[in-house]
């Protein structure tokens, strides 16, 4: 029985259909979702204010925007808010209208999803395998030729959790800005990182006006059903036809409402980023003794590993995990992957033993 290999992390209706297990029974480690799940202290005050249903949120988000701009520092005149990022990631793939894209990969299937939509043009510029997966600056910037309208990156990236540093963001913005390119930053999954101001381009906004950088919520604060999005730029031009080409009210009132709570919970986000750090570096250390493995450093709440062995493959381990219940992420649909790479999120101390457990038995026998 074998389920679609292009589905997106975290489809446990796909998986409920094809392999015939409730979903509520499943321990998803294909979604990247905070294992501490929605914040109590917003889920509280939602229960008390389901009134908002029955109203329109404000047209201009001015409260939401506030709350967003004081949780990342960003200005919130240079912000714009979605139903949920990917809402936000056609927006400005319309809005910029380039002829010619590069997309740093692997990469996230709506990137190309979007930009071919759009009737524009597209390559991959590559995350090798031999660099782990790192940027490589020089090659990149030779790639970023005069012809280009646009580049695409996830920072950290999704799957390899390589991330871009400021000062090499900094150099890719300048060149950008040279060739009249727009650059595009999804940072997704940066709020799990342990080194968030080393690679966090929001700071980089204000000064350059090439720059569009996106968040969601669903991954960080556990909510992808609030259809939640963020982002900045600081160019005017662009923030107006933005504005033209995105629906009015793509916010819902709830969304608006939990959105000015969940960006001030504090304690969430300390014991979010305290538990995932921890897990990370116990999962990859433990991960670091298998002969038959190799995983990959990780600033996002995921890891990527390579099988170094022919006697199973990433849709074999997928398939005898799912049989218990539990759900990876076969990596092999991700572009530049093949069949040894597979991928899975941190979730509890006890979940995130048992998978290893459960890999370990297959991998290393």
């Amino acid at each position: 029985m074998t389920v679609l290999t292009h589905a997106h992390g975290g489809d446990l209706d796909a998986i409920q259909r094809t392999y015939g297990i409730p979903k509520e029974e499943i321990i998803d480690f294909s979604g990247n979702i905070n294992p501490l799940g929605f914040p109590k202290k917003a889920e509280e005050a939602l229960k008390e204010n389901l009134h908002l249903i029955c109203t329109y949120p404000d047209k201009k988000y001015k409260a939401l925007k506030k709350a967003i701009g004081a949780y990342t520092g960003a200005d919130a005149s240079h912000i714009v808010v979605g139903n949920g990022s990917t809402e936000l990631i056609s927006t400005f793939i319309q809005t910029i209208n380039a002829d010619h894209s590069i997309i740093m990969g692997p990469a996230y299937s709506e990137y190309e999803r979007e930009v071919t939509l759009n009737g524009g043009k597209f390559e991959y510029f590559p995350l090798k395998e031999e660099d782990n997966f790192k940027l490589n600056l020089p090659a990149l910037l030779e790639a970023l030729t005069p012809d280009i309208g646009m580049f695409i990156a996830c920072n950290p990236n999704n799957p390899t959790g390589t991330a871009i540093r400021v000062d090499e963001m900094r150099v890719i913005l300048e060149h950008c800005k040279k060739i009249g390119a727009s650059v595009m930053i999804d940072e997704t999954y940066i709020e799990f990182s342990d080194i968030l101001p080393e690679i966090c381009s929001i700071p980089l906004v204000a000064e350059f006006d090439n720059l569009f950088v996106i968040r969601g919520t669903s991954k960080f604060f556990a909510a992808p059903g609030i259809r939640l999005g963020y982002g900045m730029s600081s160019n005017q031009a662009f923030l107006d036809r933005f504005k033209t080409n995105s629906d009015p009210w793509s916010v819902n009132s709830l969304a608006d409402f939990i959105g000015q709570h969940i960006f001030t919970d504090f304690d969430f986000h300390k014991a979010t980023q305290k538990l995932v750090s921890d897990e990370r570096r116990k999962a990859f250390a433990e991960l670091s003794t298998w002969k038959n493995i190799k995983a990959y450093p990780s600033e996002a709440n995921f890891i990527l590993l390579k099988l170094k062995t022919d006697k199973v493959t990433a849709h074999d381990l997928f398939e005898k995990c799912i049989m218990k219940k539990m759900l990876i992420r076969d990596a092999s649909s991700f572009t530049f992957l093949d069949e040894t790479f597979l991928r899975f999120c941190i979730l509890s101390p006890e979940h995130n033993a048992a998978l290893l457990e459960e890999l370990k038995q297959w991998v290393e026998a």
